[in-house]
């Protein structure tokens, strides 16, 4: 019986399965998406999601906690600083996966797994939402009817404390 066992095992035993999903850890941190099968990208999904939750507060423990399933220091190193200053407001759901299609050589479901606030093409145009102002026709119109009234005429520059001035008023 299988009873709360949920993870799935993917064809391999624990020790190689547990190396793969930390080295694909490392690549996804590293270069913030990565293209794989559909079945590794969601037990990859899971292995990553609480060491960024874990990274959000920087504590000794936590750094060593996530080497000891890393074991990169430089994955580390990148997580802690430049992954953690973007979601530290996210409350969760730090990943994305992207189906992608079927592999030419095996016709397995490919999927692009990508951690969610470095996508600059779904986060630009939330962020970037120009405004602009419309202007209707018939104030065009109006504009266009009336007459064009001759500009007031320029009003005098005030006058310029000087000396010369000073003397006079003296």
């Amino acid at each position: 019986m299988r009873h709360g066992k949920k993870n799935n095992h993917l064809s391999r035993q624990t020790g190689h399965r547990k190396s793969m999903l930390a080295n694909m850890a490392c690549s996804l941190i590293e270069h913030k998406r990565i293209n794989t099968t559909v079945a590794k990208a969601k037990a990859l999904k899971q292995f990553v999601e609480p060491l960024v939750t874990k990274s959000k507060e920087d504590t000794t423990h936590n750094r060593r906690i996530v080497f000891a399933y890393l074991r990169n220091k430089y994955a580390v190193t990148e997580l802690f600083r430049e992954v953690a200053a973007k979601v530290g407001d996210r409350p969760g759901g730090y990943t994305r996966i992207i189906k992608l299609g079927n592999r030419l050589g095996d016709n397995a479901d490919m999927a692009m797994i990508e951690l969610v606030d470095f996508n600059e093409l779904y986060n630009a145009t939330a962020k970037e939402a120009k405004k602009t102002t419309r202007r209707s026709r018939t104030a065009k119109k109006a504009d266009a009817a009336a007459p064009v009234a001759e500009a007031p005429a320029a009003k005098e520059a005030p006058a310029v404390d000087t000396d010369e001035n000073k003397e006079a008023t003296e």
